[in-house]
């Protein structure tokens, strides 16, 4: 797969927990201590920096309620 596919994906799973977290009601630093990650790295996801392991998208999916589909719903 292309390197710049790879970053759309990222940015784009970034967009979707940030409106999620939102929805939620959570700060960003609240919703990161919710996942057990720290804030500097919830940022770097939001932002599409990071390519995330399947474990912490696991956690982030729990904290926000949602299934891993729910989460990566809409994503392309």
């Amino acid at each position: 797969m292309e390197v710049a596919k790879l970053k759309k994906i990222r940015k784009a799973l970034g967009e979707r927990v940030r409106v999620l977290r939102k929805a939620k009601g959570f700060s960003q630093e609240e919703f990161a201590y919710e996942c057990d990650l720290h804030r500097t790295y919830m940022g770097d996801i939001e932002r599409g920096e990071r390519n995330i392991s399947i474990d912490n998208i696991a956690k982030i999916a729990n904290a926000l309620e949602v299934t891993l589909s729910e989460l990566f719903d809409g994503l392309k």
